[in-house]
């Protein structure tokens, strides 16, 4: 038990690295968990962690500071990228809200307590259970727990200096609307050929109150869409994932200087 005690400092840089990563990831990061279950969940994540990456002996020193900061921001940064990348389907849903015409009717999430567009919130909402039925949560875990391969311990610093680090997260920032738009182009798609159809009944049947007659049909008409393609938007789902790990292993690598 003596021998463990120089290495406490290690156990308690790791332990921080976990609990931050917890603040913002995917699923644990949901205020409708308790949070003592996710410090103790973080405590033994930690412990595990502790004996698997054969932790160096580190004195508790002005050094020892810069690195508790330096765990913490790496936890958030990367639970950062994985829920901005988990972002693209909410996003998509409010492309398929403004296009169905109810992007005025938001609800509350009650996982984040923020506004949430409904078609946005349905979704996140499947695409939620279907990382759970697939074990995509173990991969954020395994996630975190490689990051000590890309990113020692006792590294005191992050390069924010290095312009590929921001340009990594810009364009991971900027390619989750691409994936938000290809999973909304089917519906958003066809409820653009519905207002085409409908701008020419106006023009030919004028006595036709097409603005009557387009919302509900436009709702109908999404719906039945969504039933249709939703097989293909879990495929996106699915690409989702393999793509925020990749993301994730990306971010390490760059942090760590490799």
């Amino acid at each position: 038990m003596l021998d463990l005690l120089p290495k406490f400092p290690s156990f308690l840089l790791i332990f921080v690295r976990i609990t931050s990563f917890f603040l913002m990831m995917p699923f644990f990061s949901y205020r409708t968990i308790p949070a003592r279950i996710k410090i103790g969940l973080g405590f033994f994540l930690a412990w595990i962690m502790f004996y698997s990456i054969d932790a160096p002996a580190i004195e508790i020193n002005g050094e020892f500071l810069l690195m508790i900061i330096k765990e913490a921001l790496v936890g958030l940064l990367i639970g950062f990228v994985a829920y901005m990348i988990m972002s693209a389907i909410q996003i998509a849903g409010g492309f398929i809200d403004f296009q169905m015409g109810v992007a005025i009717a938001n609800v509350i999430d009650p996982q984040t307590g923020a506004q949430s567009p409904l078609m946005g919130q349905y979704l996140y909402s499947v695409a939620l259970l279907f990382l759970l039925s697939v074990n995509g949560h173990h991969l954020l875990i395994d996630g975190i727990f490689y990051s000590y391969k890309f990113i020692p311990i006792d590294q005191a610093w992050i390069p924010f200096g290095n312009e590929n680090l921001l340009n990594y997260v810009l364009k991971s920032f900027s390619f989750i609307f691409v994936i938000a738009f290809q999973m909304s182009v089917p519906v958003v798609g066809c409820l653009f050929l519905v207002d085409i159809a409908l701008g020419i009944v106006a023009r030919t049947v004028p006595q036709l109150n097409v603005f009557i007659v387009g919302l509900p049909l436009k709702i109908g008409v999404s719906f039945i869409v969504m039933i249709a393609v939703m097989g293909a938007m879990m495929l996106s789902v699915t690409q989702l994932f393999e793509t925020m790990l990749s993301t994730m292993r990306g971010l390490m690598d760059l942090i760590g200087g490799l």
